[in-house]
């Protein structure tokens, strides 16, 4: 960002680390930056869930990578009221089966827990299984709750890499057992980067608010953001310069506002699931609802090689 072209420039940053983020107590803020009329740069630290290997305790980290708590009922409750669960439909699952379809397909970012169908409870003990495990290769012991899903009657899947597997499930007391067709494909990425633009207008019309437009200007710097949270989750680049070094605003000397929303992890595996967390943080949804913004370019970058695997950056910005 060339330092001329600033007067006056407020530029707000949050983070979080997963698809339901609390805000840490507490609001570090630097001094005042002085270029050329001046610059205002607040820092929020904030925190999120990382699902851990077992699932069966998620816990929150904050930015440093340190456990604290887990989620709360009400993050539970608001993440889940936003996440439509689903994985099967409502079909009417005859009796000893446990779908009452043949055949479901699902993002490799997991963006469903594998549910049994029809509405069907109250089963018991339950075995898994999976006939191709480089697509899915097992199961978490539980399910995400706080996206929705219940323990007794779904699970949440190991996704190797795309393609198909057949999932056998079944009751140790043998009163039910069925087999289902799982496809995995590649999530969406420009379509996802474009449903969570339009998930934040929803917020902001919601709000009295003007809708964003897509920020071709930032675009490229969203993606990079993206990208960088591989090597380095934080507004700070892996090169050690500041989040808005990624987009240059305009050089004609006007008053420019920027910002950035970063999540990442295993619960922000949708646009739903990532605007709902972001929602659901006071911070976060200020720069959302932030009337001095005119424009929105998201990033979206998945492999499921890497620690968090999915990687979220909005940036914000009125140019």
């Amino acid at each position: 960002m060339v330092a001329a072209s600033l007067k006056q420039t407020k530029i707000t940053i949050l983070l979080s680390v997963n698809a339901a983020a609390i805000l840490i107590a507490g609001v570090l803020i630097a001094g005042a930056i002085w270029l050329n009329g001046g610059m205002d740069f607040r820092v929020v630290g904030e925190r999120s869930d990382e699902v851990s290997e077992t699932i069966d305790n998620p816990n929150l980290i904050d930015a440093a990578g340190n456990a604290t708590d887990q989620l709360t009922d009400s993050q539970k409750s608001y993440v889940t009221s936003v996440h439509t669960v689903t994985g099967v439909d409502s079909t009417p699952v005859p009796s000893g089966e446990l779908w009452g379809e043949e055949s479901i397909t699902i993002y490799q970012t997991a963006n469903y827990d594998i549910c049994v169908g029809g509405g069907l409870a109250d089963l018991g003990e339950m075995y898994w299984q999976t006939s191709n495990t480089d697509v899915i290769s097992g199961f978490y012991g539980s399910a995400r709750t706080w996206l929705g899903y219940s323990s007794d009657t779904c699970r949440f899947p190991m996704i190797k890499n795309t393609g198909t597997t057949t999932i056998t499930a079944g009751t140790y007391d043998g009163t039910r057992r069925d087999s289902i067709e799982v496809t995995v494909v590649e999530p969406p990425k420009l379509k996802w980067e474009y449903e969570v633009l339009s998930l934040v207008n929803q917020e902001r019309v919601r709000n009295g608010l003007d809708k964003l437009a897509w920020g071709d200007t930032c675009a490229g710097a969203a993606e990079t953001r993206a990208e960088e949270l591989v090597r380095l989750y934080s507004h700070t680049r892996p090169d050690g310069s500041q989040w808005s070094t990624a987009c240059d605003s305009p050089n004609n000397g006007a008053s420019y506002v920027e910002g950035e929303n970063l999540v990442v992890g295993s619960s922000a595996v949708s646009p739903e699931t990532t605007v709902a967390a972001w929602m659901n943080s006071e911070a976060h949804r200020a720069n959302i609802l932030n009337p001095d913004f005119t424009k929105l370019s998201v990033g979206f970058y998945f492999d499921p090689s890497t620690k968090y695997q999915t990687h979220w950056s909005q940036y914000f910005s009125n140019f």
